[in-house]
């Protein structure tokens, strides 16, 4: 009888198909778990249990991101927990915490500037608001989507493009997966896409991409202390833009990717 060992077969199916197209894969799967699970919320359904939908399909992009890991061969555990590095310079914490109470706190400037009434007897109530959903975010209301979008789809996307142009295909497909959650709104991710991006190039840490996400939203819902109005958009957006564009401009398009080989993970 032969002792030689029969070769392994191909996978076959969806894993088969992953393993050749792993990027694709994943975006398909995040938006396939993701819009599944938001789908009964858009169509009505309320309360604990429409809640627990949207947080669930919130983790879209992790489990499509470790799906994929496994069906390629991958370490899932090893993927997962060499993103969570805590030791990287406080400069970064900094940033991750402070850029978005900097870039919405500068903002009521310009709306006074421009006639806006601030309301600095808000400011008080605003902070508690920040921080509550600072660690609601943080915990279960978007931080948890990192692990997909910049710990895996990240480096993928660099190791075929340009940073930029790769921030830009990633912005395109985080921001229309959120578009059951915000209609029009969907474009929100795609001004912020650039500041993660440097972040995580500098730190290929998913906990200060996690705190990034998590100070963004409840800067952007709290930290304004104007009545909302078309003016207040636009400085939002035209504030997002320049701020951007100056990111760009600052490491010349790179974006704080070193040149080295990606590390993928």
């Amino acid at each position: 009888m032969s002792t030689d060992l029969a070769p392994a077969r191909p996978a076959s199916g969806v894993p088969g198909w992953a393993a050749h197209r792993p990027l694709l894969a994943f975006v398909v799967l995040a938006y396939a778990i993701s819009w599944s699970l938001w789908l009964p919320g858009v169509l009505g359904v309320g309360g604990v249990p429409g809640y627990a939908l949207l947080v669930a399909g919130a983790f879209g992009p992790a489990v499509a991101a470790a799906l994929v890991i496994r069906w390629t061969g991958g370490s899932v555990g090893s993927w997962f927990r060499s993103l969570w590095r805590v030791r990287v310079p406080l400069r970064f914490y900094a940033y991750a915490i402070g850029l978005p109470i900097a870039l919405f706190g500068s903002m009521n400037l310009v709306l006074a500037a421009l006639g806006e009434p601030v309301h600095l007897d808000r400011a008080g109530e605003a902070a508690l608001s920040f921080l509550g959903t600072f660690l609601v975010v943080g915990l279960i209301g978007g931080g948890q989507e990192e692990p997909g979008w910049r710990g895996f789809a990240l480096d993928r996307f660099q190791a075929r493009h340009s940073p930029l142009a790769a921030t830009a295909l990633l912005g395109v497909v985080w921001g229309v997966w959120h578009l059951p959650l915000y209609g029009l709104g969907f474009v929100g991710p795609m001004l912020f896409v650039v500041f993660y991006t440097w972040l995580w190039n500098r730190t290929g840490s998913v906990l200060l991409c996690v705190l990034l996400h998590a100070a963004f939203t409840p800067s952007l819902e709290h930290l304004l202390l104007v009545d909302d109005n078309t003016t207040v958009d636009l400085v939002i957006l035209g504030g997002l833009v320049v701020a951007a564009v100056a990111l760009v401009l600052l490491t010349r398009g790179r974006l704080g990717y070193d040149a080295h080989p990606a590390h993928l993970r």
